[in-house]
């Protein structure tokens, strides 16, 4: 059975995309949590990760580290799953926006930490995080348009690219940013999935609070 090491799910958004994705779609995996909190995590971090970083997926012999990476190999590894949209012109798009988000909006990630259990509550945004959130916004309405009209994802089934983006809709509450009135139902529909729900879930349950995040 393959394996998915994580952090602390609270503060974790690039473990959260690979394991929405891997349950969202019925991969089978086992789960293995390195906390963060103790003094001894970069040890424990490098025993599993060659990047001393989480997420790694482990698949017998295999390992392979980085989200992209990873989903890029569960791709390979069940084509039929539906990690990337199947028509080629949807899925050239899904991998620009993904690669955008992995390599990108370092503004945002820097205001907006994450924390699944934050109180929501505004806070007074950068302008280059605003100009962040507005690039978010433009990808989510313009790939909607072009490529959902077969259900209410961004391709309209659910793929990475929504894994990708969904820590994006948790920080938004949770930071209760203002957002366009046509970004709000896909934030609803990325709310209620049964995998999100159960990430968010999984929160209330780790044992470690951050004091540096938590008092953002």
């Amino acid at each position: 059975m393959m394996k998915l090491v994580i952090s602390n799910k609270p503060y974790s958004p690039w473990p959260m995309r690979v394991w929405l994705l891997m349950r969202e779609l019925g991969l089978v995996f086992e789960e293995q949590i390195i906390d963060l909190s103790g003094p001894d995590k970069i040890a424990r971090l490098r025993a599993v990760s060659p990047s001393g970083r989480v997420p790694v997926l482990l698949d017998g012999a295999i390992t392979v580290w980085d989200s992209l990476s990873i989903i890029e190999y569960l791709a390979e590894r069940f084509p039929t799953a539906g990690v990337w949209p199947a028509a080629a012109g949807d899925r050239a798009h899904a991998r620009s926006i993904v690669a955008e988000m992995h390599a990108g909006f370092t503004a945002l990630r820097g205001q907006l930490v994450m924390n699944m259990r934050r109180n929501p509550r505004a806070i007074d945004l950068k302008p280059e995080v605003q100009a962040d959130l507005q690039r978010i916004f433009t990808i989510w309405t313009d790939t909607r348009e072009r490529f959902g009209k077969g259900g209410p994802f961004l391709f309209g089934r659910f793929s990475a690219a929504d894994a990708y983006y969904a820590p994006i809709v948790s920080r938004l509450y949770g930071y209760a940013v203002e957002v366009p009135a046509a970004c709000r139902p896909y934030m609803d529909v990325i709310q209620s999935l049964p995998a999100y729900k159960a990430w968010r879930s999984d929160c209330d349950l780790d044992p470690w609070f951050n004091e540096k995040t938590d008092n953002l």
